[in-house]
C-alpha cells in the first residue's frame, strides 16, 4: 500500500503518546518509498517578511519589498521543471501582492504552499517579544496552537490550497508541535535542521538527528522531512562527534574545511558556494538519501535584505548557483519532486 493521504482537520489536538519531533527516531520509524521513487530533490523557500537580522526581534517594523521578486523565481523554477514549496508566514499569507504573485501557480500545481510560523508576527499577540519566545515551542501549547491555526487558515484563504507541510520559524518545534500539526491536516514537518544546535538561544538541538525521513506519528500520518546537511572531508565519519566540539574555536572549523578534513555543508545558496553544494550533493547521494531538501529565505530574492544578497550582482550569483545545482542534479539523473510526489510515493505497509 502506497500514498500518504492528507490529514483530516479535526480542530482537536489528539494526544497519542505525545510524539515529539525533537525525539531521536528509532530504526523502525524510517519512512520507506516505492522502489521507483529512487532519489529526488525538493526546493523549499522560507517565505517571510524582511527584517534586520542583526537586531533584536520586533513585532513591528518589517517590510515586504521582496514579494515582487517571487514572480521571477517562480518563472525560473517553472523553466526547469521544479515545483518550489513556499513555506509562508503570516505577513506573507495576508499580503495581497504575495497571494496575487503565487496563487495562480499554486492552483495549477506549479508551486506548493506550506506553513512557516514566525510567532512574533502571528496573532494572537499574547506573549512578550524576546529571543526565547521567538521559538514557538516555548509558548504555552494553547497559544502555539492558536497562532498555527490562524496562520494555516490565512494561507488556505490567500492561496486557495490547504497547506500540507510545516516548518517552524527558527526551527522551533517542541513537545506540543506534532499534535498541533496532526490536528490541523499537516502531513509533513520539515523543521529539523539536522546537525545544527539552537539550544543556546532557547531553541531545539538537532545535532544528532538523521537527514533521512522518519515517522513522527505513523498512526496520524505525520512524517519528518529534515533539511539536508552533510559532513564532507576525510574526517566526515567523525563529523557528528568532532564538529560540535569545536564550537569554542570556530576558526578551526574553517581551517579543517580548507584543508579537506571536515566541513558541514547545508544544501542552501546562502553562505554555501556552488562547489561546496556539489560536494554535499555527492555525499547525500552516496549515502542513499531518498530526498535532498534544499532551502533558502525569500528576502534573498532582492538585494539588501539578508547578509547573503546585498547587491544585484550577488542576486545574479544566487540564480547562477541554482542553475549550477539544477544542472548537476540533471547530470546525476536526480529528478525534482514535490510534496504531492513525496506523499504519493510513501509506502504505508
Amino acid at each position: 500500500m502506497t500514498g500518504l493521504a492528507p490529514g483530516r482537520r479535526t480542530g482537536v489536538i489528539k494526544h497519542v503518546a505525545d510524539p515529539r519531533i525533537t525525539d531521536l527516531p528509532t530504526a523502525t520509524s524510517a519512512v520507506r518509498f516505492r522502489p521507483d521513487f529512487g532519489q529526488r530533490f525538493i526546493v523549499t523557500v522560507d517565505n517571510e517578511e524582511e527584517f534586520d537580522w542583526s537586531q533584536p526581534i520586533r513585532r513591528e517594523g518589517h517590510t515586504l519589498h521582496s514579494v515582487t521578486r517571487l514572480i521571477r523565481f517562480q518563472e525560473f523554477c517553472e523553466g526547469v521543471g521544479v515545483v518550489p514549496v513556499y513555506l509562508v508566514d503570516y505577513p506573507i499569507a495576508t499580503s495581497p501582492a504575495a497571494c496575487e504573485a503565487l496563487r495562480p501557480a499554486v492552483m495549477a500545481g506549479r508551486a506548493e504552499v506550506g506553513v512557516q510560523l514566525h510567532p512574533w508576527v502571528s496573532p494572537p499577540h499574547k506573549e512578550d517579544i524576546n529571543e526565547f519566545n521567538s521559538f514557538a515551542s516555548n509558548l504555552p501549547p494553547g497559544l502555539e496552537a492558536d497562532k498555527f491555526r490562524r496562520l494555516r487558515d490565512a494561507i488556505e484563504a490567500g492561496f486557495g490550497s490547504p497547506p500540507l507541510i510545516y516548518r517552524a520559524g527558527r526551527y522551533g518545534v517542541g513537545p506540543a508541535t506534532a499534535n498541533i500539526l496532526s490536528a490541523n491536516g499537516i502531513a509533513i514537518d520539515s523543521s529539523v535542521r539536522a546537525r545544527f544546535d539552537y539550544s543556546s538561544g532557547g531553541g531545539p538541538n538537532f545535532r544528532d538527528h538523521p537527514v533521512t525521513p522518519w515517522w513522527i506519528n505513523r498512526g496520524a500520518g505525520l512524517m519528518e522531512l529534515p533539511l539536508t546537511t552533510v559532513y564532507w572531508g576525510l574526517l566526515r565519519q567523525l563529523g557528528p562527534w568532532l564538529y560540535p566540539r569545536m564550537w569554542r574555536v570556530p576558526a578551526l572549523r574553517g581551517v579543517l574545511a580548507q584543508i579537506g578534513l571536515l566541513e558541514r555543508i547545508p544544501l542552501t545558496p546562502e553562505g554555501v558556494t556552488l562547489e561546496e553544494a556539489i560536494r554535499g550533493i555527492d555525499i547525500a547521494l552516496d549515502e542513499g538519501l531518498p530526498v535532498l531538501v534544499f532551502s533558502f529565505h525569500s528576502p534573498s530574492l532582492a538585494p539588501g535584505f539578508t547578509p547573503y544578497v546585498r547587491t544585484e550582482d550577488e542576486l545574479d550569483a544566487l540564480y547562477d548557483w541554482w542553475r549550477g545545482v539544477f544542472a548537476y542534479l540533471r547530470q546525476r539523473a536526480i529528478p525534482p519532486t514535490s510534496i504531492k510526489g513525496i506523499m504519493d510515493a510513501v509506502e504505508l505497509a
